[in-house]
């Protein structure tokens, strides 16, 4: 073969090969793009999927959203409709004809722990229901810090505690890497009335809360009365069920001289007769036998026809006699000899209360500390489970299965069974604090104590809802926290997923 010849087959060779390589390389630049385009079509249509689910979820949040909204009864239970789970559908709105399903769960957020209102007692309670041995130094230490680092944002922020650990904050059965989706998930849901919620872990996360809220009114949705800053003419307004006021005139001003109360039980404790009223008769007062015995009054002498009133035989008119003693006072005064027995002295006039047990505890739906509309804290005792309840001042275990037993059992008054019947309402929930005193297992210490603490209602909820395939998976997600206290409603938390 001549030179020439070979020169063109080398040439021929080399435009073959180039040939391929670029058919090769095209063919490969057209699979890349194909895939690409195919990689495109496959995330569009996951995007699109997703957003047939978290559209199924949201419309799920919204139709919750308007049951709570139009819920008009005086209490919150978990015997009416809003606590059971919701399984409901949609139209698929790209794909005609196609259904979607949704469920939604929702929970009080009153049956939870506020770690922004509890005190160093409670919240060292909470830690030992999550794990914590409550008599170490250390554990007393923590619930220090936690109150000292009040407000918080949200449950997880107490990640930033000095001595906070993982399992007490998530539970053993969680970590940090798994949180986006139980981060501020409490306790689940019980899947028919009478069930006991089940503690998903003890974590903090599922027992504690920071959107806990109650409205400032009574059962009839009135302002409540503000004890600490009340006239005389409100106080004697205030009336018990019967329509007959609590205070008289003279009563309200003794009041109003002791008040800057801080809890709501000190008002068990508030004199008949203020110490101010009490210097300004002391002279005019005495006791049987007078300066005889060491019970006598000091510093004082018989002045028989005087003008002393006997505190331990005067009748109510001339108990009446005495300046800023009227009506009320003096039956407080004679009742309170009667039962407890006669005066060892004039001081012992200051022993007589303002408040009987029973106008204590029927006032406490009627009156408040506070101007402000709203009450963080609160904890429903119509939701709670009992781990929760038992954590409170002066209650334990048998206690709190006793307020769970009687919200659950059907009411004794068959009337009274069904009216709750025809509104879809199971068991026999609180419809005021003062019931508390209708179990056997609750005195009145122990009301005195939990009467600070507790609620029968709620206007705070967690909805949660989720957009679910036809395999029953869970593909979109998302959670809100509401607050019923305002108009419109408000949603204080979204997450979406």
């Amino acid at each position: 073969m001549t030179p020439r010849k070979n020169l063109l087959n080398n040439e021929e060779g080399l435009s073959l090969i180039s040939t391929l390589w670029i058919v090769t390389i095209l063919s490969i630049l057209a699979m890349q793009m194909l895939y690409s385009i195919h990689l495109e079509q496959r995330a569009q249509r996951n995007f699109l999927e997703r957003a047939k689910y978290h559209y199924a979820a949201k419309a799920g949040f919204e139709w919750t959203l308007a049951v709570l909204r139009d819920d008009q009864t005086p209490f919150d239970s978990l015997g009416e409709g809003w606590a059971e789970p919701v399984e409901g559908q949609v139209e698929d709105g790209i794909q005609q004809g196609n259904i979607i399903a949704y469920h939604v769960a929702v929970t009080d957020e009153s049956g939870k722990i506020n770690i922004n209102t509890a005190d160093a007692e409670l919240i060292l309670n909470l830690l030992a229901l999550a794990g914590a041995e409550p008599d170490d130094s250390f554990t007393q230490e923590l619930a220090n810090r936690i109150q000292e680092g009040q407000p918080y944002r949200t449950v997880r922020a107490l990640a930033r505690i000095e001595g906070m650990t993982e399992e007490l904050l998530y539970g053993e059965q969680q970590s940090a890497d798994n949180l986006p989706v139980v981060t501020e998930q409490e306790f689940s849901q019980p899947t028919s009335f009478g069930t006991k919620p089940v503690l998903p872990s003890t974590g903090l996360v599922h027992v504690a809360t920071v959107y806990s809220i109650d409205a400032n009114t009574d059962a009839n949705g009135e302002a409540r009365v503000n004890v600490n800053t009340a006239d005389a003419g409100q106080l004697t307004g205030i009336r018990m069920k019967e329509e007959q006021p609590i205070f008289s005139q003279a009563e309200a001003e003794s009041l109003i001289q002791q008040r800057e109360f801080e809890t709501l039980s000190a008002l068990a404790d508030v004199q008949a007769v203020s110490d101010e009223r009490f210097n300004n008769i002391r002279d005019r007062i005495t006791t049987e036998g007078g300066e005889q015995g060491g019970n006598a009054d000091e510093g004082k002498a018989e002045q028989p026809g005087g003008g002393q009133v006997n505190i331990n035989t005067a009748d109510r008119e001339e108990l009446q006699s005495l300046d800023g003693i009227d009506e009320g006072i003096a039956e407080r005064i004679v009742n309170h000899r009667d039962t407890q027995g006669t005066f060892q002295n004039v001081d012992a006039l200051k022993e007589v209360k303002m408040l009987t047990q029973e106008e204590f505890v029927n006032i406490t739906d009627k009156v408040t500390l506070t101007d402000e509309e709203t009450l963080s804290g609160l904890i429903n005792i119509n939701t709670a489970p009992p781990e929760t309840l038992a954590l409170l001042p002066g209650m334990d275990e048998t206690r709190a299965q006793a307020i769970v037993a009687r919200r659950e059992e059907p009411p004794a008054d068959s009337q009274q069974a069904q009216d709750l019947a025809e509104q879809g309402i199971q068991g026999n929930p609180f419809t005021s604090i003062a019931q508390l005193m209708e179990l056997q297992e609750i005195d009145f210490g122990t009301f005195r104590e939990i009467v600070n603490s507790v609620t029968y209602r709620s206007h705070g909820y967690r909805i949660e809802a989720s957009g679910i395939d036809m395999n029953n998976k869970v593909i979109a997600t998302c959670v809100g926290i509401i607050d019923r206290s305002r108009d419109p409603v408000a949603v204080r938390y979204w997450r979406q997923d």
